[in-house]
């Protein structure tokens, strides 16, 4: 069974940084894309990140080159480096995973930006 398990989320001032993981299991986790999205109160869930089994990477516009996402399939595990973080990027954010033709999702982690 595949299994998504988030950590890293905290409270953080404006301009600070964050690290989040996410470790897979239950999957051959090099085969697969894989990604982030954030969703915020009252707000749909939004496409962050994704790093693709071929190395491509993209980013929605709001947080590139803020953000970094990077992934080490000996460990099985995807990351997202925050940096510069600002008030709106306060969500919940969930690791993602497209598996032929099934979406998995992590239960997600909360990063709130507040001073």
């Amino acid at each position: 069974q595949v299994q998504l398990v988030e950590s890293g989320g905290g409270s953080v001032q404006p301009g600070g940084s964050l690290r989040l993981s996410c470790v897979a299991s239950g999957i051959a986790f090099s085969i697969y894309d894989i990604g982030w999205y954030r969703q915020a109160p009252g707000n749909q869930r939004e496409w962050v990140a994704t790093d693709s089994r071929e190395g491509r990477i993209s980013y929605v516009d709001s947080v590139k080159g803020r953000f970094t996402i990077s992934r080490d399939n000996s460990k099985s595990t995807v990351y997202l480096q925050m940096n510069s973080l600002k008030p709106e990027d306060t969500a919940v954010y969930f690791c993602w995973m497209p598996i032929r033709g099934m979406t998995f999702w992590g239960k997600g982690t909360l990063v709130t930006v507040s001073s």
